[in-house]
């Protein structure tokens, strides 16, 4: 790497892929170099490191001074006699999407906590415990980088279970399993087993960003709709319906379009309530309310019409299609009228 780095120097040749050959060779140098540091710290032996082990249990960080001095001293010893562990245990995950630098990142950090966890009093060396966690580091790091949701990292060990058993039960019996015998097979309750499969479906879907027509990334706006304002097509739409509305209230009647005015405003001005309706026109509130829901259900009738504008041409609607309606609602208002003591008449 030295020496392919001098010749590009030294011949003055600039590749389109320089600066990509130069992170290489520095990525390669940094690490080589981080591997002849920790080659400086020699390994501990089995006494030692039950030593180190029972410093890190005995002491505390919340106690005096002198004690969290040591414990912190004695962690970061076991964590340096052990860094090429996690080199050896790193290289089995490359060429999975992350360079060997950042796998043992990862693997340092898995490191640390094993080491504020270790007890010796289990019997077990501190390589055998750290490597599970330092595997569960690099593992968890490898699926957050190649799939867009996040798995924890004992769903993925239940996923590779489930298709290990699945391929099992397949090659035996000539078909796929039921949840109910692969239930029974791995030894997890039905319902947990649901969730593993929708972890499979979320661990299989694609991970790659959408694309538009053109194979471009979208922008933020293409990919969400603008809730508060409309669009032109809406608005061009509306404009057009408020004409059309704005016309056809020359065709009823000139109280119940006075009326329409006033409550929505339609005349440039602020809309009114329907008590400040009632007082501008001598009406009630009750009666206000009544002449804006018959106009606006005319209204309604005469804009789903195929020629709504003829309304305003000074055409009626067609009495045979309003007969009916009309026969329809009288029997409501009669009795409407029938249950009061005394109807009021508002003229």
């Amino acid at each position: 790497m030295y020496l392919a780095t001098m010749m590009i120097r030294s011949s003055g040749w600039d590749p389109p892929f320089r600066k990509e050959v130069m992170a290489r060779v520095i990525a390669t140098s940094d690490l080589q170099t981080y591997m002849r540091q920790i080659g400086e710290t020699p390994l501990l032996t089995p006494e030692s490191e039950k030593i180190l082990g029972w410093k890190i249990v005995n002491n505390c960080d919340d106690c005096d001074p002198q004690q969290s001095q040591l414990r912190s001293e004695s962690i970061e010893l076991m964590i340096k006699s052990n860094l090429r562990l996690v080199i050896a245990i790193s290289k089995h995950y490359s060429h999975r999407g992350l360079s060997l630098s950042d796998l043992v990142e990862e693997g340092n950090v898995g490191l640390i906590r094993a080491a504020q966890g270790f007890d010796p009093a289990q019997g077990a060396r501190f390589s055998t415990y750290a490597s599970w966690w330092i595997k569960q580091s690099i593992k968890r790091t490898l699926i957050n980088a190649q799939q867009a949701i996040h798995i924890p990292a004992y769903m993925v060990e239940l996923i590779a279970r489930w298709k290990i058993e699945t391929r099992k039960f397949e090659t035996a019996n000539s078909r796929p399993p039921s949840i109910l015998e692969l239930s029974k097979v791995m030894g997890i309750p039905v319902r947990k087993l649901n969730i593993v499969k929708k972890a499979i479906t979320a661990y299989n879907s694609p991970n790659q960003a959408p694309k538009s027509i053109g194979g471009e990334e979208p922008n933020f706006n293409d990919l969400f709709t603008d809730t508060k304002n409309s669009g032109p097509e809406e608005k061009i739409s509306a404009r057009e319906d408020f004409s059309v509305i704005v016309k056809l209230l020359d065709s009823i009647d000139h109280r119940d379009a006075h009326v329409l005015r006033l409550r929505f405003g339609l005349e440039g001005q602020e809309p009114l309530t329907l008590k400040e309706v009632g007082e501008q026109v001598g009406l009630t509130r009750e009666r206000v309310r009544q002449i804006e829901v018959d106009a606006l259900k005319k209204l309604y009738s005469r804009m789903m019409d195929d020629k709504p504008l003829r309304f305003s041409l000074g055409e009626t609607d067609n009495p045979i299609e309003d007969a009916p309606d009309q026969h329809n609602r009288r029997p409501n208002i009669s009795l409407a009228r029938t249950n009061k003591k005394s109807p009021k008449s508002d003229r």
